[in-house]
């Protein structure tokens, strides 16, 4: 009888098979790749798909057209001549028409093509690769349109052309509340053109915590209700960092004992920053940008005037078929509405290498 030694050979020697087991070693060393599964997980780790802080905090709406327009108002300044005569005729006139602002739509999109094969292959920790892909560059996408929010990008027209639209990012937006370092100039809406300024940035600086409390006040005053600070998580380390030294003296380190086997709980960080003219959520962003290598924008939000507009929204269309391959295009038609740029605020050219001061 002839029988497979682990060395590979045949034998009529039934002693030379006592104690030799086929393993799942000799499988995988039997061909090229082997003869089972790799060692891995039946399952995808990421890290990356993370939450959108911009984005969950504010608010939604749908548009009909490709650029969106809104009025600007705002209350007078109190009137401390306000007085007239009983009885006398009604003269003059306080109606007030506001500002016409508008930015336009941009389209942002991720391309998937897998081939037949590919899709109908085995893969490691997904059914189909193209429902993979999908689910994927969804993710991505939705998380270019938070980054764009966030940036320093001007509102551009689409010409239909060889120019894409653009939308206005949070900071081309901001005029009355910009801080940023020498050389700093604010952006904001241009009635001429009808478009959004990106602002001029600045030499990086620390933070200045002193500069946080004038945005907040400056806010304040104009109307706004600041309730989130938020930026890179280098930003939002230095300055939380610097709320528990003894410069700010308002945090300390606690240590809270448990009330079961002697666990204890070492409180280091801070979430809400109280100031004289608001409560501020501490908010860090990891797929807010920063530029340069280590200098963001910090802002403080008012995030029931800030929306994010969809003409189109998140879509799948299947694209022409060019071969043995499934192809779509994913792709979102969107812009950002800032109601009132005086609700929000914006430290820019914050160096976030340096610790914040006061």
């Amino acid at each position: 009888m002839l029988a497979l030694t682990k060395a590979g050979f045949q034998t009529g020697n039934k002693n030379t098979m006592a104690n030799i087991n086929l393993t799942s070693a000799d499988l995988k060393g039997a061909l090229v790749g082997g003869l089972i599964n790799e060692d891995v997980m039946k399952k995808i780790s990421d890290i990356s798909e993370v939450p959108l802080p911009f984005t969950n905090m504010v608010g939604s709406a749908t548009a009909k057209n490709e650029k969106i327009e809104w009025t600007l108002d705002k209350l007078a300044t109190p009137d401390l001549t306000n007085a007239v005569v009983d009885g006398s005729d009604a003269v003059g006139d306080d109606t007030v028409v506001g500002t016409r602002v508008a930015n336009h739509h941009q389209i942002s999109d991720k391309i998937v093509k897998v081939s037949y094969r590919a899709d109908a292959s085995d893969t490691i920790g997904r059914a189909k690769e193209l429902g993979y892909q999908l689910s994927r560059r969804q993710n991505e996408l939705k998380r270019d349109v938070e980054a764009i929010s966030l940036s320093n990008q001007a509102s551009v027209a689409d010409n239909g052309d060889t120019v894409a639209g653009k939308a206005g990012g949070l900071p081309s937006w901001l005029e009355t509340s910009s801080y940023g370092g020498v050389g700093h100039a604010a952006g904001g809406f241009d009635t001429g053109t009808g478009l959004t300024v990106g602002r001029t940035v600045g030499t990086a600086a620390a933070l200045s915590v002193q500069t946080v409390k004038d945005a907040v006040e400056s806010v304040y005053n104009e109307g706004g209700e600041s309730s989130v600070f938020m930026s890179v998580p280098g930003v939002v380390s230095k300055f939380t960092d610097f709320l528990f030294t003894s410069d700010a003296r308002i945090a300390t380190l606690q240590a809270d004992q448990g009330k079961s086997s002697g666990a204890i709980t070492a409180n280091g960080a801070i979430n809400t920053y109280i100031t004289d003219f608001g409560k501020l959520d501490i908010v860090a962003n990891r797929i807010q940008q920063p530029y340069g290598t280590t200098t963001a924008d910090a802002f403080i939000l008012d995030p029931s005037y800030l929306e994010l507009c969809y003409l189109k929204g998140y879509r799948a269309d299947p694209l022409a078929k060019t071969g043995l391959a499934e192809n779509r295009q994913l792709s979102v038609d969107w812009t950002l509405i800032v109601k009132t740029e005086a609700a929000q605020a914006m430290i820019g050219d914050v160096d976030y290498s340096l610790d914040a001061i006061a």
